[in-house]
């Protein structure tokens, strides 16, 4: 049995040293981003994008920003509240991130609404969000200089403008 056990606890060292942020992400409405959903624990989060991560020095919440290369901003982040996330999201515009229903991250504007209807603006520095209310989780699809820029999954009480 003692073997059994280490040999389990060597595979989920293993499965989380080669997790790394999806390059690919999904983000479906209310549900999740990049295979990760709100509520998830930081070893949740280390299982699914690993643990090469930064630490936000300057946030009032614990948050962990994962990215493809060192030093360069793309990828994704996660912040947590009591243990628990509460927002996940892109940064920087990663490329081949898109949602269920196919919108892009360099998807022109315009095709938010043909998708998602219409939804409510709010304007951020240099950009706006675009945001999908749902029961238990807000949508945020972000737009600069009129494309899409990238995604977040937040819970209330999470600001839209990250």
């Amino acid at each position: 049995m003692r073997a059994l056990t280490c040999v389990a606890a060597g595979l989920v060292l293993a499965s989380s040293a080669a997790a790394q942020p999806p390059r690919a992400g999904l983000v479906v409405p209310g549900r999740s981003l990049g295979g990760l959903g709100l509520g998830a624990t930081p070893a949740q989060v280390h299982a699914a994008w690993g643990t090469r991560y930064g630490r936000c020095r300057n946030c009032r919440e614990s948050t962990w920003y994962f990215n493809f290369r060192r030093f360069e901003p793309q990828g994704a982040g996660v912040t947590f509240r009591n243990g628990r996330a509460v927002a996940l999201f892109t940064l920087w515009s990663p490329p081949d991130w898109r949602t269920d229903r196919g919108l892009k991250i360099g998807d022109p504007a315009l095709r938010v609404a043909g998708l998602y209807g219409s939804l409510l603006r709010t304007p951020c520095t240099n950009y706006y969000a675009l945001t999908i209310p749902g029961r238990r989780a807000t949508t945020t699809i972000y737009v600069f200089d009129d494309q899409v820029w990238g995604f977040a999954l937040l819970a209330r009480g999470q600001r839209v403008c990250r």
